[in-house]
């Protein structure tokens, strides 16, 4: 049931910490801690604070509305949480209470690890995990594939792939996202519906409850305004003019999107090279169905595989890992490099169909020598080849499926 499962129970088990489920709306973190709850025959601990008599129980006896049972460890879950204004008070109180004989989880889809509602400090007694939506990898494993460390991840890319299924299952997520209710219907209406009511919770409903922004018909048409701008540089002075507003308006909305799981940021890698771009972000979204150009429509679904990897390593303390791109003034650019430590650890160009090896790759492939460079093609043979010049040429069912 979902990647997470074994990591939340360890940290659970064995650190005696709260485990702190953050994501997008609607990704299936609920889904989650609910079968956790069910594993451990406790499925009435589960306290929404959206729902009333939920939000009631817990603000009337704060220290035990839950119920304890007698011959196992308690485990409850609480979602969104981070609505109640002074919700980090709360959860350190319950923690210093309970945590000692509570299993305690919490979910929501703001940013848990920047809301600062609340005075008091939670360091030290919970550790976070990012549930990403489906990625190749893990639909091809039904919910339970596992996250590879590094050095395994790279052995399997030589020796293990392709999957039985994964070109058909690679065109699915293409076709209806990551997110579990559209991915597993395979139905465009309910694709259409699920947007719809998606957009109305993130922009109507979370942002207004979460951040003091009240021009909310605004960030609707910059939302509209942001698929046909993937894959590039974003111009936050060309989306002020189009919005008809200021800059720093626009800047706040980008970065209230970001902390509520609408889209993510990737910066410019500067580093040691010259003559780089240095400021203009480029923006992915978690859900990409909108776009309609299939190059950007492809990148942005590696962005999210490589966000994944991203997250996992860092919550399993596997090492310290950013995601960027690579662009100069020339106007040479590499999609992606995820850097380890801040050293270049792989270089990475996508593209929908190539025979030759990107010269911008091979450029900052020479300049930046990460451990690997990776062309990855749409329709790419799956067997992995290494070319004469050290670039791996992949195809994107292959490489995808072990993340």
């Amino acid at each position: 049931m979902r990647y997470l499962t074994p990591e939340l129970l360890r940290l659970t088990a064995q650190e005696r910490k709260m485990a702190f489920v953050a994501g997008p709306r609607q990704v299936g973190k609920t889904t989650l801690v609910r079968h956790l709850l069910e594993r451990a025959g406790q499925a009435d601990n589960y306290f929404n604070w959206d729902v009333e008599s939920h939000r009631k129980a817990v603000l009337r006896d704060p220290e035990n509305f839950w119920t304890t049972p007698r011959t196992a460890r308690a485990r409850i879950a609480l979602d969104e949480i981070h609505k109640y204004p002074r919700w980090k008070r709360f959860l350190k109180g319950l923690y210093d209470a309970a945590g000692a004989r509570t299993d305690i989880l919490v979910t929501g889809s703001g940013r848990l690890d920047v809301y600062q509602r609340g005075g008091d400090s939670l360091l030290g007694r919970y550790g976070l995990y990012r549930l990403h939506p489906f990625t190749l990898g893990e639909m091809l494993a039904r919910g339970n594939g596992p996250v590879y460390k590094p050095r395994e991840l790279w052995r399997r890319v030589h020796d293990e792939y392709p999957f039985a299924g994964a070109n058909e299952a690679l065109s699915r997520l293409e076709r209806f996202t990551g997110f579990p209710e559209p991915l597993f219907s395979g139905s465009e209406s309910r694709l259409r519906r699920w947007r719809r009511g998606r957009h109305h919770l993130v922009i109507r409903e979370d942002l207004r409850d979460l951040t003091r922004i009240r021009d909310i018909g605004l960030v609707e048409m910059l939302a509209a305004l942001l698929p046909e701008r993937v894959g590039s540089p974003l111009s936050l002075n060309a989306l002020s003019e189009d919005l008809g507003v200021a800059f720093g308006s626009v800047r706040t909305w980008v970065e209230a999107l970001g902390r509520l799981y609408y889209l993510f940021e990737l910066r410019p890698y500067a580093g040691r090279l010259a003559r780089t771009l240095r400021r203009e972000a480029k923006v992915y979204l978690f859900d990409f169905s909108e776009i309609q150009e299939p190059g950007a429509r492809f990148e942005n679904l590696v962005a999210l595989h490589l966000l994944k990897l991203r997250d996992a390593w860092n919550d399993w303390g596997l090492g310290d890992y950013e995601l960027h791109y690579v662009r100069d003034k020339e106007k040479r650019e590499a999609d992606f490099l995820l850097t380890e430590s801040g050293r270049p650890y792989l270089l990475l160009e996508t593209k929908l169909s190539a025979r030759d090896v990107s010269p911008s790759l091979m450029y900052f492939r020479e300049r930046l020598k990460p451990a690997y460079t990776v062309q990855l093609s749409r329709e790419e043979p799956s067997r992995a080849a290494r070319s004469a010049q050290g670039v791996l040429r992949l195809g994107a069912a292959g490489f995808l499926s072990l993340l």
